[in-house]
């Protein structure tokens, strides 16, 4: 499960959410907002990150967050790789992480269930409309798309125009659900000049829900930060989706989202 969100100046960050992986290397890892950490908390996970905004800091404090923050960790814990540039580099392991978390006494099971309802019954969306192909502007300089590949059924991510691949392996990145949830964004007024954002994760948000070249209308219900969302079809019933990996993208409210 990856999100996708607004940062400042226009730009996008990714927090992926692993569980029972083994990967040798994970990255880059970026420094955090503090508005990632309600999608953090909703899914009962360790928050990994390299550094912190102000307002990053604080809410894992007053939150109370079992975090990792790679600044403060050992140069063997997080490293930085030489074939990207700084600060785009910095990179961990799963391996490293339980090793951190054993040390700081942070839990690393957990029994809570997923946010999504995921089943293994084929769902296709009878009554949606077409989306093959998703465009999603983020801003003017940051477009997502996502084009539907009919024989493997699954989702080819673009970003900017540039086909989406794998660090390492250089496989694409596909997903097989995809889910759009429009929240409110606003210049965080901290005093610092930096166009930090920040936007009210809670209460109920449009979005879509997509599967299978189909997009059906949703409401998206947040009763508190650290709360799951629930994903929920118009008329209040929790959807289920597609097993495999699902991309939230929360996108700007006046975000012209297109599909066809």
């Amino acid at each position: 499960m990856v999100y996708e969100i607004i940062v400042e100046g226009g730009e996008t960050r990714l927090m992926a959410i692993f569980k029972g992986q083994d990967l040798d290397k994970i990255g880059s890892v970026r420094s955090s907002r503090h508005y990632f950490l309600d999608y953090a908390l909703e899914n009962d996970a360790i928050y990994v990150h390299f550094g912190w905004s102000p307002q990053a800091e604080s809410d894992i404090k007053s939150l109370g967050v079992n975090n990792l923050n790679g600044i403060t960790q050992s140069t063997t814990d997080f490293w930085r790789v030489k074939d990207k540039k700084a600060p785009h580099n910095a990179v961990t392991s799963t391996k490293n992480i339980l090793k951190m978390a054993n040390e700081k006494k942070y839990r690393t099971t957990s029994n809570v269930a997923s946010v999504l309802k995921y089943t293994t019954d084929e769902i296709n969306l009878q009554n949606g409309e077409i989306a093959n192909n998703i465009s999603i502007p983020y801003s003017s300089g940051n477009n997502v798309k996502w084009e539907y590949n009919e024989q493997t059924k699954r989702y080819l991510r673009y970003s900017k125009g540039i086909k989406q691949t794998e660090w390492d392996t250089k496989e694409d990145v596909t997903a097989k659900n995809i889910i759009i949830e429009f929240i409110a964004n606003s210049t965080l007024q901290d005093g610092e000049n930096k166009d930090r954002q920040t936007m009210t994760t809670t209460g109920t948000k449009n979005g879509y829900y997509i599967t299978n070249g189909k997009a059906v209308k949703i409401k998206c219900i947040k009763n508190s930060r650290s709360s799951k969302t629930k994903y929920c079809t118009e008329d209040g019933k929790e959807i289920s989706v597609n097993d495999g990996n699902t991309f939230v993208q929360i996108c700007p409210i006046n975000a012209k989202v297109a599909m066809n």
